[in-house]
């Protein structure tokens, strides 16, 4: 008899009237906006403008989205071409599968189109993004709870899992793997941000940080989980996938450190603060100004010249005077 178990949702929607509000989806776009508000504030402390992060993540976001999907389709193709499935339920994104590796992937790309319109560095952004991203996953896993998904091996813990019948899966309480990578990510977030304050990461540091302290939870997470999965040598995709992201990440915070040591000290051109340039002065005032002083130096030339005939006048009079003292 379980004593101690955590439900799942009996249903993954909610309607609030003709509008279905689906748990997965609601849970992306809470980890979205989550994002998008730790991001803009570490943008700003390190000297960018309020706004620039969500301007970049109106491309990030939907090719994040779209490569994720990608990413779950292509690895796991069989459940949309094989026999008896429906390819169609490829674009059903709200059902569940997207991969964060194709996420992250087609995300740099919408980022680095975004960052290059704003004449923004890419790495710099990532780094002020990197924990914000980690929170977000957390928040999505827990999209994974709504629909009974992605759970791990058969346990009787008191924090197992309850998964109920229904297609794909069998009754009985599972290891929540949802919820460990959802405080994985959380301990990540703190990771990166307690780390970057220490030791002034830059460059991408921070990013690469917060993608090797990820793939090292993910892989023994991953390890756990017993849903259909294609093998590499007795290992899960998902895993040689980890180990894979996580040397390359580590490679490349060791030879940024070497290479480019420091932090960008100007992120953004213009930054809040900086003075106005000469040539945002409106011309018509440039205009006025210099006819204004143009009527100013007339003025005092007509008032010298006024001056100077009344003193003429004077000079003449007294001489008069005195050629006329002068006779008599």
């Amino acid at each position: 008899m379980d004593l101690a178990y955590i439900p799942s949702p009996s249903t993954g929607v909610i309607d609030l009237g003709p509008i279905p509000l689906r748990g997965y989806a609601f849970c992306i776009i809470i980890g979205v906006f989550v994002a998008v508000w730790l991001g803009n504030r570490r943008w700003i402390a390190r000297g960018g403008r309020a706004g620039t992060v969500a301007d970049i993540a109106v491309w990030a976001v939907p090719f994040g989205l779209v490569g994720g999907r990608l990413y779950h389709v292509i690895t796991d193709y069989q459940l949309y071409f094989s026999d008896g499935e429906n390819w169609v339920d490829a674009f059903k994104i709200w059902q569940g599968g997207l991969g964060i590796w194709g996420a992250i992937a087609f995300g740099a790309v919408g980022a680095w189109i975004g960052c290059r319109r704003r004449g923004i560095p890419l790495p710099a952004w990532a780094d002020a993004l990197a924990p914000g991203i980690a929170v977000a996953q957390a928040c999505g896993r827990w999209g994974n709870w709504f629909n009974q998904e992605l759970y791990g091996r058969e346990t009787d813990v008191p924090w197992a899992l309850k998964i109920s019948e229904g297609p794909n899966r069998v009754a009985g309480t599972y290891h929540p793997t949802f919820l460990y990578e959802s405080l994985w990510c959380i301990g990540v977030a703190l990771l990166v941000i307690w780390a970057d304050r220490r030791f002034k990461l830059g460059h991408g540091r921070a990013f690469a940080l917060y993608v090797a302290s990820y793939c090292a939870g993910r892989a023994w997470i991953e390890y756990m989980r017993v849903d259909e999965a294609h093998h590499i040598l007795g290992l899960r995709l998902n895993v040689w996938t980890a180990l894979i992201v996580f040397v390359l990440a580590v490679v490349y915070f060791v030879i940024s450190a070497k290479v480019r040591p420091g932090r960008e000290e100007i992120v953004e051109p213009g930054e809040p603060g900086e003075p106005e340039a000469p040539d945002a002065v409106d011309a018509g005032d440039v205009e006025d100004a210099e006819s204004s002083d143009a009527e100013s130096g007339n003025a005092e030339s007509e008032s010298d010249s006024e001056s100077g005939d009344v003193a003429t006048e004077s000079d003449a009079s007294k001489t008069k005077d005195t050629a006329e003292t002068a006779k008599g």
